[in-house]
């Protein structure tokens, strides 16, 4: 097999992560399972357009971590796209060479991927693709890699049907759980919303969307609604598109939020849960205003 060299892993060679733990790196030998069994170097070099797209995208859990987050990109990005598809061989092997990183970083990105459900490690089978089943599509850095994939559109879809199901409810409770250093943020944050607006700026207008839903989620009071307060947070980074309203700053989206932070000042929680389904409405010159039921 052939070494190809990849400008973001130059000069990694003798990079260790330090992060994994004891026995840990054993689960994923190297030079395991027989020659014909490996991934050829023909799909690494067929996938090295999708590469390019690694490291312009939003914040996830694999971020920060230098060359160890860098292979949890690529390689979860791959998996998801489709070019290494479910009981693929991954060869570590071959993933150090290819990328020029050191066994340590490639056994504790394989051990990423594993506890993020796409890949999975057998003794006398070696370190294999799952199929989607088995991803977990709640985690940040999956919603990411496949928003931005061959599955950008379902993946929207299901997003925009998830807070459907998840916001409103959040909005009631939230009503009847308000702080005042908390309605006042939430205000705060409408403030400067409407002012990005004026300004143009999307930038600091989505980061506090996203704030304010993650607050307004916190302070419902049902800690399972909490725990995902980050699946908001993801789908807000890359919805990419006229799905909900909060998907660019418009007067009315900016009504919309004005008036659930109203409604939860208030403690009227059946105001705050309608301000929000509106506020989740898509566009108008999107065909399909709110989810419906679809053909299977």
């Amino acid at each position: 097999m052939s070494t190809l060299a990849h400008p973001m892993m130059t000069a990694a060679r003798s990079t260790d992560s330090g992060l994994s733990g004891p026995g840990e790196l054993d689960r994923y030998p190297f030079a395991e399972g027989p020659a014909a069994d490996r991934v050829g170097s023909s799909v690494w070099e067929s996938a090295e357009p999708e590469l390019g797209r690694v490291g312009r995208r939003g914040a996830g859990s694999s971020r920060g971590r230098g060359l160890h987050g860098q292979l949890v990109q690529q390689l979860g990005q791959m998996i998801v796209s489709g070019d290494l598809g479910a009981d693929r061989p991954l060869v570590p092997e071959e993933i150090g060479q290819r990328f020029e990183v050191s066994r340590t970083v490639v056994r504790e990105s394989l051990r990423v991927l594993e506890a993020k459900g796409l890949v999975s490690a057998r003794p006398n089978v070696g370190t294999r693709v799952r199929p989607v089943s088995d991803w977990n599509l709640l985690d940040p850095d999956i919603i990411e890699w496949r928003a931005f994939g061959p599955q950008r559109d379902s993946q929207r879809r299901e997003l925009s049907e998830l807070r459907w199901t998840i916001e409103p409810l959040a909005a009631r409770l939230a009503a009847g759980h308000g702080r005042e250093d908390v309605q006042q943020r939430l205000s705060d944050m409408v403030e400067i919303m409407g002012h990005a607006m004026g300004q143009g700026d999307a930038l600091t207008y989505s980061r506090a969307d996203a704030e304010f839903h993650s607050l307004l989620i916190q302070i419902a009071g049902n800690r399972m609604l909490e725990h995902l307060s980050g699946i908001v947070s993801s789908a807000l980074q890359v919805s990419g598109g006229p799905v909900t309203g909060c998907d660019r700053p418009t007067e009315a989206s900016l009504g919309h939020h004005g008036r659930i932070a109203d409604a939860l000042a208030a403690g009227d929680g059946a105001a705050a849960e309608a301000a929000m389904r509106q506020l989740l409405t898509v566009h108008p010159e999107v065909e399909r205003v709110v989810p419906s039921p679809r053909e299977h």
